[in-house]
């Protein structure tokens, strides 16, 4: 005897669905909320503390004074080039964990870092270059040249995310030694690097935010835009090909992508680690797989964490400062260890 099924069961699996969507979106939402919070944290809290009104007066009522030239000429440019180098970091950091399908890869490990690094202290030192606007395109030219490298040194189109983790480690290390040997051997670049090669947000200013931000900007358009063809390569290149994937354009776009981020973000602020692994790997916990909600997450909350680190190093070692990059180090190094002891990690 046939038994005909109530229309209302056939609609079941697209209802079940949709919490899941909607608690994604509701997330996002309220990461929103706390990136405006730690973003005016950002401006409120420093080395020395203020009251909200000469805040208020700094911000909307600016008129020369001390506490008016604080908050305008140095605070809100810091907070506005940590929104962006956080977001930087958080997207090539994603971009680089589904290109390579290794959740632990990041810009720092994979030595695009280093790599930008070594060629601003190259073009510091031996090429006589100064200002930021000369940095951001040395830089790049480090991040792709690495790039490149780590990957034919992985094993180009065999590469294995294992193989890639050891390039990038072996040329990291590398690097970091010829970063050293020249800064010893130049006072000059040493005095100038001081800062910069531990990852400072100090010495930002609205000139280095319009430098850096039309780099950044198209970086992120284009992390952003790769969320599908991402999420088709996680398949396999074959079923990617089959849903209509451009292998060869997606790779491309996504190097693209990463080179602008990461060298935009280190020629204003130093290599800054931790940020692009921590962020992405602890979002795809949450999100799962889907690249587009990695990408999402990982451009609001990057930020987040680190204008949260450099609140952090402002207020423990008042009046000094402690400077962002090392205290992104020092909570990095202990999640790295926990993300790799892990039996279960999220998966790519």
């Amino acid at each position: 005897m046939l038994v005909d099924i109530p229309p209302q069961q056939s609609a079941a699996p697209p209802a079940a669905v949709r919490p899941r969507h909607g608690a994604r979106a509701a997330g996002l939402l309220i990461a929103l909320v706390v990136l405006a919070l730690i973003a005016v944290a950002s401006i409120a809290v420093g080395a020395r503390p203020m009251p909200l009104d000469e805040i208020w007066h700094g911000l909307f009522g600016y008129a020369g004074t001390p506490s008016d030239v604080v908050v305008r000429d140095l605070r809100v440019p810091r907070t506005l080039l940590g929104l962006m180098v956080g977001l930087g970091l958080g997207l090539s950091g994603a971009v680089m964990q589904a290109l390579t399908r290794n959740p632990l890869a990041e810009p720092g490990i994979l030595g695009v870092n280093a790599g930008a690094a070594a060629a601003v202290v190259s073009a510091i030192s031996f090429f006589g270059a100064r200002s930021l606007s000369e940095f951001v395109w040395w830089a790049f030219l480090g991040a792709a040249v690495v790039s490149v490298v780590v990957y034919v040194l992985g094993g180009s189109r065999s590469a294995t995310p294992v193989r890639l983790a050891l390039a990038g480690t072996a040329a990291s290390a590398a690097l970091v030694g010829y970063i050293n040997a020249v800064q010893l051997m130049d006072s000059k670049a040493l005095d100038k690097l001081r800062f910069w090669t531990v990852g400072s947000l100090a010495s930002a200013n609205m000139d280095t935010v319009r430098q850096v931000a039309p780099f950044l900007l198209v970086g992120a358009v284009l992390a952003l835009s790769l969320g599908r063809p991402l999420n088709a390569m996680a398949m396999g290149d074959d079923t990617a090909r089959s849903l209509g994937a451009d292998l060869a354009r997606t790779r491309i776009g996504a190097v693209l992508a990463i080179t602008l981020l990461c060298g935009a973000a280190t020629a204003a602020c130093g290599p800054i680690v931790f940020i692009g692994l921590m962020i992405p790997h602890l979002v795809r916990a949450f999100t799962g797989p889907d690249m587009r909600w990695v990408l999402a997450y990982s451009a609001v909350l990057s930020p987040v964490l680190l204008l949260g680190a450099d609140i952090v190093g402002r207020v423990v070692t008042r009046p000094a400062e402690l400077q962002v990059g090392i205290v992104t180090a020092l909570l990095g190094g202990p999640v790295f260890i926990c993300l790799v002891r892990r039996k279960r990690m999220a998966q790519l």
